[in-house]
């Protein structure tokens, strides 16, 4: 039952962040209008608002003007669905499961947004390092000691990102703000798996799209989802892949 109500949260959530994703990149109020048709304004029903579902029922397409919706829509539900899944599975429902939850969606929201713009939005960003001091400040209540491991993580993510934006000129400045909000949220060994597999998998990917000529080394590439996916990644199974690293280099 339990595992029920997460994903049904999951699903919720997940369709409130494909507002964020939408409205943030334009610059528009995520409460304000009502839901609705981006091409025909038609005002979404309650029953246009069901997550996954109502996609299925109405063939990915508007009831009103019937032009097709974005397969993105139930993408993140499903997607923010399955990390709250696994996440609850690993924490259980502690104060880390709300932690790693709203740290996710946050990434999903991020991630997304910079693959489409290649620009990440100072309302994210500030959502993202207070919600980060608040659960780092819940830390400090609980074990009546400063939680340095936090705080040090962040200044690694913010450094070593910015120490490539200025040597490199190869991302963006808001990399380094999703490395400091990585930071924050995972500490120092956290933001470190965060960096190693962002920038592992930034350059496969990259390498496969000048390799099949996708894009030409002038493009602009979004480093920011990697950083999204390396922080889940880092969230879920962090001490995992430390212990086999370790494992297989000592």
């Amino acid at each position: 039952m339990n595992i029920i109500l997460i994903i049904l949260l999951g699903l919720i959530i997940g369709s409130f962040l494909n507002v964020c994703i939408y409205r943030i990149a334009r610059e528009e109020s995520i409460s304000f209008p009502p839901s609705h048709c981006t091409s025909c304004g038609y005002n979404l029903k309650p029953k246009d608002l069901i997550p996954v579902f109502s996609y299925i029922f109405l063939r990915g397409r508007c009831r009103n003007c019937k032009e097709k919706i974005s397969i993105q829509y139930p993408l993140v539900e499903v997607l923010n669905a399955c990390l709250y899944t696994m996440i609850y599975l690993k924490f259980g429902f502690t104060v880390d499961f709300f932690k790693f939850c709203l740290f996710a969606s946050l990434l999903i929201v991020i991630g997304f947004i910079d693959f489409k713009t290649k620009y990440v939005y100072n309302s994210t960003v500030i959502f993202g390092v207070v919600s980060g001091i608040v659960f780092d400040m819940l830390i400090w209540i609980e074990t009546k000691a400063i939680p340095w491991d936090y705080i040090v993580g962040a200044f690694i993510g913010f450094g070593v990102i910015y120490l490539i934006v200025i040597l490199t000129h190869g991302m963006g400045e808001g990399d380094i703000d999703i490395a400091l909000i990585c930071g924050l949220f995972l500490g120092i060994k956290g933001i470190i798996i965060t960096l190693f597999i962002a920038i592992i998998l930034g350059g496969v990917v990259s390498a496969v799209i000048l390799i099949l000529k996708l894009k030409d080394k002038k493009s602009e590439i979004a480093f920011g989802p990697y950083l999204a996916i390396g922080g889940v990644i880092a969230c879920l199974y962090g001490n995992l892949l430390l212990e086999m690293y370790l494992k297989l280099f000592f």
